[in-house]
């Protein structure tokens, strides 16, 4: 069942944006706003060649208007599109996380209201909430992504495996991997690894969804066994050998790739990685898991999801109807659904039908007991920053009584 999103985090955000991925096109403007050069800015590289095809539809449509589109590193995107958008010539469409991103942009009032177009009526509305604030659509998120392990369904027939429904048989699920000469879990530690696999580790440890608003109110600590158990229990996988060697140095792209050469057998991220694995490896079956880190009769949640990639059209935008066309016109179905079976990702448009296999054996998730992303409901950004480094302290060699103490210290100084 998804969830709605119940409160964001905070940034602090620094320079420019650097290393894009860019297109071409100028910044030509017009007196009314609908028509010239927009400029389309977001993070997904492994996106462009679907963006391409559509952005020429549009422009097909709308000869008036062409799209700029530039693509920027995601890590760089989070932290520093603020920066980016604040006189209006960049980003007149432009994409946004939910959560810290979203709510420091908003304070910003890069955020043209939303709310009154046409185009909303075409979401799912409890899966566009992560988009809301102030009462307001302040955007609209198009993706709708799973952040909890993704496996190779042939090597997990090979072995006679299922998804484990508690945390001894993960570990047994993780043992008959290793033993048969695979990596069980490529974790990528540097980064994005520990930020997005915290969240199905933490998920029935701590079942409480305002587990973090508890913690900025004093009521809870990282000290408590909730949070030095999950870390124990990463620490447990990392100290048998479940994750890759040095997980710590290992980047996305790099434990894609160990997944996509079956050398691995999950990924610790998420399905927004399952587009790139099959384009490394037509041939693999993908499926989604979720680690239960308690009992099976203790489990409240089955898995993680986050709406995101939030279309959004820029306040300071001297080309607002034209940009809001354009969010009008990858909010169509038929556009969605080319978009969605062209990149494995699931959406919040209504009625797409998926005809690719990573989503079509996927779906079911949508409909399952997920619970939205934790690592999005911390409040405070330093206080986020300390969750995430206790786990890659944890790995690098402290125990989790000691990882756990130092960031708490942490939230007790932002209290």
């Amino acid at each position: 069942m998804i969830r709605k999103l119940a409160c964001v985090s905070t940034f602090a955000l620094g320079a420019l944006l650097a290393g894009c991925v860019g297109g071409t096109g100028g910044n030509s403007s017009s007196e009314n706003g609908e028509e010239g050069t927009i400029s389309f800015i977001h993070w997904r590289g492994e996106d462009k060649a679907v963006f391409d095809e559509l952005i020429s539809k549009f422009e097909e449509e709308n000869p008036s208007i062409n799209v700029d589109m530039t693509i920027y590193p995601s890590e760089q995107y989070q932290s520093t599109a603020q920066t980016t958008l604040r006189d209006g010539s960049t980003g007149d469409v432009f994409t946004s996380f939910p959560g810290s991103q979203l709510e420091i942009i908003n304070k910003a009032g890069l955020f043209e209201d939303l709310s009154d177009e046409a185009f909303i009526d075409q979401y799912e509305p409890q899966l566009i909430e992560s988009g809301q604030a102030d009462g307001k659509q302040l955007a609209v998120p198009l993706q709708l992504v799973f952040n909890q392990p993704v496996y190779n369904k042939g090597i997990f027939e090979e072995l006679g495996l299922e998804p484990a429904t508690n945390w001894e048989d993960f570990l047994a699920l993780c043992e008959t991997l290793k033993e048969a000469g695979y990596t069980p879990i490529a974790f990528p530690g540097s980064d994005i690894g520990p930020g997005q696999f915290m969240n199905p580790m933490m998920m029935n440890n701590a079942p409480n969804e305002d587990v973090f608003d508890q913690l900025m109110a004093g009521e809870a600590s990282l000290t408590d066994d909730w949070w030095v158990e999950t870390l124990a229990q990463f620490k447990e996988l990392n100290d048998k050998g479940y994750l890759n060697k040095d997980a710590l140095g290992t980047n996305h792209s790099a434990a894609i790739s160990q997944v996509a050469s079956e050398e691995a057998a999950m990924l610790a991220t998420g399905s927004h990685a399952m587009a790139s694995i099959k384009e490394m490896n037509p041939e693999i079956e993908l499926g989604l898991l979720a680690p239960i880190t308690t009992t099976e009769e203790e489990a409240k949640w089955e898995g993680i999801h986050t709406t995101t990639f939030m279309l959004a059209v820029n306040a300071n935008s001297e080309k607002k109807e034209a940009a809001k066309k354009f969010v009008a016109f990858l909010s169509e179905t038929e556009n969605a659904e080319q978009y969605a079976n062209e990149t494995s990702q699931h959406v919040t448009v209504k009625d797409v039908e998926y005809d690719s296999e990573e989503l079509t054996s996927t779906s079911e998730w949508i409909d399952r007991n997920t619970r939205f992303q934790p690592r999005f409901l911390i409040p405070n950004a330093d206080v986020e920053k300390a969750v995430i480094s206790s786990i890659q302290s944890v790995l690098g060699g402290k125990s989790p009584e000691e990882a756990a103490k130092e960031a708490q210290q942490i939230v007790e100084q932002n209290l």
